[in-house]
């Protein structure tokens, strides 16, 4: 835990929570045996042990920032209020931030008080919008901060952003309290779900985007920005190698959504291939071409896809990795 930054003040403060103690209870005792996302880890985070996600209950966050390259539609010309939390329950052998996704994950350990601050302080910046990156081993305490901040008088839409592996019971705690859903949809085979260690990715998946599609309903934009008020969108980060599974994630998911979702299709898959494993296929060591990257594309137009997002080339790149030094912002 050598990395890990500040007091232990993760649980919310008693004061500013007193009045619904009794709902506060319910939901922070969902760490106590904590079955939060699809692992099913079962460990007591509260005593100070892990589960899969690296991660105690109390909240540790290594970033809060305005961000740039999210879709247009959410960064805008001014960003997005992005938090990211440390820790991950996925754990992907190519994963790009490590640092802050491993099993030791770097971050700042703050009070439900303090991230609710920290929503203020980004719309006070002129935040888009409240971007939650990889929120869903917090999910309890998220809830509690998002339900004081709009208390409060928070306006910005809520954006939660995860890898798509998560269990519907859990998104159900944040019914009303999320506006757009930004998922991954990563995989579509099992075998490829290995690079995750997570062969059930792909129904967990499925179950989880129905979900977050039934919470948010048909896409709303503001007409004047072009910035999206509430929504899914699907991201798919296409990698090297596998430019097939691609083409059938996309025909699933234009099959069962239609124009309900929109779709994101990525290229900036960036290896690090002094920090990879033996795990870590050939394929998988080197960029995405443009050459595969334009069948993707070429792919989805052909069926029919209307409702989505491409990226340039140079998304590819480590510049686009945003620095956790000095946990900026928390």
């Amino acid at each position: 835990q050598g990395r890990r930054m500040g007091n232990c003040a993760g649980h919310a403060n008693t004061a500013l929570f007193i009045f619904r103690r009794k709902n506060l209870d319910k939901l922070m005792s969902l760490y106590d045996n904590c079955t939060l996302c699809p692992r099913l880890c079962k460990v007591d985070r509260t005593s100070a042990k892990t589960g899969h996600c690296g991660c105690t209950a109390d909240l540790m966050v290594s970033r809060a920032a305005l961000h740039m390259w999210e879709e247009p539609c959410i960064s805008g010309t001014e960003g997005s209020g992005t938090v990211f939390f440390s820790g991950c329950n996925l754990h992907c052998v190519f994963c790009q931030n490590k640092e802050i996704s491993g099993r030791d994950p770097y971050g700042k350990i703050i009070s439900i008080e303090r991230l609710v601050e920290i929503f203020f302080e980004l719309e006070k910046k002129g935040a888009n919008n409240i971007n939650l990156v990889t929120p869903t081993h917090y999910i309890p305490s998220v809830a509690i901060a998002l339900k004081k901040a709009k208390e409060d008088g928070l306006k910005l839409p809520i954006v939660y952003n995860t890898s798509g592996y998560e269990l519907p019971e859990s998104l159900k705690l944040l019914e009303g309290l999320v506006d757009i859903w930004l998922p991954d949809f990563k995989y579509l085979y099992p075998e490829t779900a290995g690079f995750s260690k997570a062969s059930d990715y792909p129904e967990v998946a499925k179950k989880a985007l129905a979900e977050m599609v039934r919470q948010a309903g048909e896409p709303v934009f503001d007409e004047e920005t072009g910035l999206i008020k509430r929504g899914v969108i699907v991201r798919h980060l296409v990698l090297p190698g596998h430019i097939k599974e691609s083409c059938r994630i996309l025909d699933y998911l234009h099959e069962t959504y239609g124009d309900k979702i929109y779709i994101s299709i990525m290229n900036q898959y960036t290896p690090f291939p002094e920090s990879f494993g033996p795990e870590v296929p050939k394929e998988l060591r080197r960029r995405v071409t443009k050459r595969e990257y334009d069948k993707v594309i070429d792919y989805a137009l052909l069926i029919g896809i209307k409702n989505g997002f491409t990226q340039e080339g140079e998304a590819a790149s480590e510049s686009f990795i945003p620095s956790f030094k000095e946990c900026e912002g928390v």
